[in-house]
């Protein structure tokens, strides 16, 4: 009798143990076609960046639906900009390559919630020059919501911080030719005329630029395995974290330009930075009372790019790798990236955060509308 029970025993619990595994397997099975869905999802939309064919993107969306049809509307429109601002900059892109980091899969029926990371690398050379190109990362963070219909997934929703989100028909006009060389010999001369003070204050800008370089997160380029510093909180969410950024490029003491913190501009360790350190017009403003930082010109896209009699070469030619541009939208500053380079053409790139930016040309994402502020570091 006992031998009879165990075996009863047994097999109710492996009648137990079934349905958990067959609901276990059903669920992977769901993830893995979910993840399939994205794959291909992401990849036809890099290659809409560089193709232009908006309708070969259609099939992953609902039209009918309102959310949906924003979601691939919003993609079409993105890829219209892109082309639009190419023309304007007279380069042509060669190549798009984009991967996915799924961080969360929340599926439930027909539908499903997804977190993901995407890694962006746009390449472009000058129309009509050499075949030297340049390359450049984006990265972004997606919510995406999944329907299925008739078997097949489909996006109902998505929300993410675009970086080349723009009205295509407002690109500024590039009157002004490139290449422009950097112009160093009036920031020299401001130097020498530096109180003592400020003089003492050295700025590391090669470890700034280095900084800047390792933590652009998920931008294609980046490195620390396209993951912020830890040492500091993640603003994305709470307002944007481009600002929060920039200063850790500027003051970190370790790893970055080492500018010492201050009572009116700090980071307290995982508590956060204050207000100067994480907001975008205090952080200006913190910079010019300082002395750390000048302001070089402030201005549209042509008046930071055509020569003048103080800026001989443009204002834009004067900024160094390391100093700053902000971006302002009805006198109020949106945006800071920093200064990591120029192109083959002499054409200044930048990094920042949120989103994620690596070498990326400095006014893409921008519109006519958008005053540039920029801003020189002083060493």
């Amino acid at each position: 009798m006992k031998h009879i029970a165990s075996k009863m025993i047994l097999i109710f619990l492996l009648l137990l143990q079934a349905p958990a595994q067959i609901w276990a397997e059903e669920q992977k099975r769901s993830e893995d076609g979910i993840s399939s869905f994205l794959h291909r999802l992401f990849e036809a939309r890099t290659q809409l960046l560089i193709h232009n064919t908006p309708n070969k993107i259609t099939s992953f969306y609902l039209p009918k639906e309102k959310a949906s049809r924003f979601a691939l509307l919003h993609e079409q429109q993105r890829a219209k900009y892109l082309h639009a601002w190419a023309k304007k900059r007279e380069v042509t892109f060669t190549e798009a390559k984009g991967s996915i980091r799924i961080a969360r899969i929340k599926s439930r029926g027909d539908t499903a919630e997804i977190f993901l990371l995407h890694t962006l690398k746009l390449t472009y050379r000058y129309t009509g020059q050499s075949k030297q190109t340049h390359s450049f990362g984006i990265g972004t963070r997606h919510s995406i919501k999944l329907k299925k219909i008739q078997g097949a997934w489909h996006v109902a929703r998505e929300w993410y911080l675009d970086p080349i989100e723009e009205n295509p028909y407002t690109i500024p006009s590039d009157s002004v030719k490139n290449p422009f060389p950097m112009d160093s010999s009036s920031i020299r001369d401001e130097k020498q005329n530096q109180t003592s003070f400020v003089s003492k204050r050295r700025f590391n800008r090669e470890k700034a630029i280095n900084y800047a370089n390792k933590y652009a997160g998920a931008a294609w380029g980046a490195g620390n395995n396209h993951r912020y510093n830890p040492k500091y909180l993640d603003y994305h969410y709470n307002g944007g974290d481009c600002t929060n950024f920039a200063s850790q490029v500027i003051g970190d003491p370790e790893e970055g330009g080492g500018l010492p913190m201050r009572g009116d501009w700090y980071y307290r360790y995982k508590q956060g930075g204050n207000t100067a350190w994480v907001q975008t017009d205090s952080f200006k403003h913190f910079l010019i009372r300082s002395g750390y930082g000048k302001q070089i010109a402030k201005g549209y896209y042509a008046d930071v790019m055509t020569p003048t009699p103080s800026h001989p070469q443009g204002a834009l030619a004067r900024l160094q790798p390391g100093d700053l541009i902000g971006y302002e939208i009805n006198g109020d500053i949106d945006h800071f990236s920093i200064v990591t380079g120029r192109d083959s053409n002499g054409y200044v790139f930048v990094n920042s955060h949120t989103g994620d930016r690596y070498h990326v040309p400095w006014d893409l994402g921008w519109d006519q509308y958008t005053k540039f502020v920029l801003i020189h570091i002083n060493d």
